[in-house]
């Protein structure tokens, strides 16, 4: 049997105060016992002990049975007991969800009506580090997309025909995107359970993918920056190099039309100098 003071411990763990756990193990013991004779007992102060007996009669831990004499504690089936503190459990867990829920969706119309504010005033946003903060600014970039997507692409890592749900979702009301891809071989791909490094018919086949889904798509020799220009009017651009680690990457948005004009200028170029996948497919084949 355990020890009486880890069964103590224990349901200190579970929110009982020293006196509340040591008037229950007596309790538990199974007598039906007086007040002063609980306080005896469990060797705590007499006068401490009718607030716990108060609380546990209330919650229905134990009986309180009236004598001629005395008011005398009877503990009830330990099961009822823990149904009762699993209902009374679920029950504020349920309260403070509703509660958590109804806060962040009061600060969620806070941070949009901020967002919309700083937006207007920040033209020049940077953010550094290995997290998903970027990505989810990069996402939230293409969903403020209305009418056109360009951007510049260099493969990397393990590479899908799968295209983005976002994108997708852009084309399908009526947005253009074009994009424009570095012909390189420096990425993987998934042939069954293993990667495998990729080939020229790969890259071919994911542009095909992308294309087939209405993405307008250049492959291009020179080496080009990863760069998303939105509707021209707002420009994100990815400071990669390999010779940097990760955490010191850096993502810089720039929410101001003359220069995104510049970067429209700079995507056209790249554009008209690329060569569609058509041409490169005859280039590999010759």
């Amino acid at each position: 049997m355990n020890n009486k003071n880890e069964i103590i411990n224990q349901l200190k763990e579970l929110g009982f105060n020293e006196y509340k756990a040591k008037v229950m193990l007596v309790l538990l013991e199974g007598a039906t016992l007086s007040a002063s004779e609980i306080a005896d007992k469990a060797k705590i102060i007499r006068s401490s002990i009718y607030d716990v007996l108060k609380l546990f009669v209330e919650k229905g831990y134990c009986n309180e049975i009236e004598t001629n004499r005395v008011l005398l504690y009877q503990i009830i089936d330990p099961e009822i007991i823990l149904d009762k503190i699993e209902r009374e459990q679920i029950q504020s867990h349920n309260k403070i969800l509703i509660q958590l829920r109804e806060t962040f969706g009061t600060l969620k119309e806070i941070y949009k009506i901020g967002s919309g504010v700083s937006s207007n005033q920040i033209n020049v946003e940077l953010m550094r580090g290995y997290n998903k903060h970027r990505i989810s600014k990069y996402m939230d970039l293409l969903k403020s997309a209305k009418k056109e997507i360009c951007g510049m692409f260099r493969f990397k890592g393990m590479v899908t025909e799968e295209c983005n749900e976002t994108t997708l979702n852009f084309m399908k009301t009526g947005g253009t995107l074009r994009s424009i891809y570095h012909i390189s071989l420096d990425f993987k791909i998934s042939e069954g359970s293993r990667k495998a490094d990729a080939q020229p018919n790969d890259l071919i086949r994911v542009c095909e993918a992308f294309q087939k889904n209405g993405e307008q798509i250049r492959l291009s020799r020179l080496e080009i920056p990863n760069m998303t220009i939105i509707d021209r009017e707002n420009v994100f651009i990815n400071i990669d190099d390999k010779h940097i680690p990760k955490q010191s990457q850096a993502d810089v948005i720039f929410r101001q039309s003359k220069f995104s004009q510049y970067m429209q200028d700079l995507f056209e170029y790249y554009w008209n100098d690329s060569i569609t996948i058509e041409q490169y497919k005859k280039e590999i084949n010759q």
